[in-house]
């Protein structure tokens, strides 16, 4: 699958906006991701709003490339619907990557910035959407036509890192 190859952290995008047709494709691609006991704790918020955006790139000092993309998807989680609470940041996890491989798949660049990570970036995420007790935020993915970098493939794999059978 050329998208997992391909797909890298793109931080600078172009003034184009994202078409609502690919919107509508990232948050399926996300919905369709695996989640224990099929919980499916997601919950996203669309921001295209440049005020909103401008504010969104100030929750941490890596939320940086918020402030040049077109697009924002908040990803959270709705903690009412929790079975199994020491798996909702995979479950999130899953689908935020499929966020990114379908990013690919429609020629977006995209660029995944936690939250649930730091207190208070969650917490700022918290106070901008005024978000209820039950909603945990997970992180940011900015979205756009990439401005000068580009998905293509860079070959990471390393012996090293693959051990059969046991360690060494």
């Amino acid at each position: 699958m050329k998208e997992i190859f391909n797909r890298r952290s793109i931080r600078r995008f172009t003034p184009q906006h994202v078409e609502k047709e690919k919107i509508d494709r990232l948050l399926r691609a996300a919905m369709q991701a695996p989640s224990a006991h099929n919980q499916q704790p997601w919950e996203f918020i669309v921001v295209e709003n440049p005020d909103t955006i401008s504010k969104l790139s100030l929750a941490s000092p890596y939320a940086k490339p918020a402030a040049g993309s077109s697009l924002i998807l908040v990803l959270l989680a709705d903690n009412r619907v929790i079975k199994v609470p020491s798996a909702w940041q995979q479950d999130m996890g899953a689908a935020a990557q499929n966020v990114l491989l379908e990013a690919v798949h429609l020629d977006l660049g995209a660029v995944w910035m936690g939250i649930a990570t730091s207190d208070e970036a969650a917490d700022y995420i918290r106070n901008l959407f005024n978000l209820p007790d039950f909603i945990e935020p997970f992180s940011l993915i900015s979205i756009g036509y990439p401005d000068g970098s580009k998905n293509e493939f860079v070959d990471r794999y390393k012996d090293s890192k693959v051990h059969y059978e046991k360690w060494q």
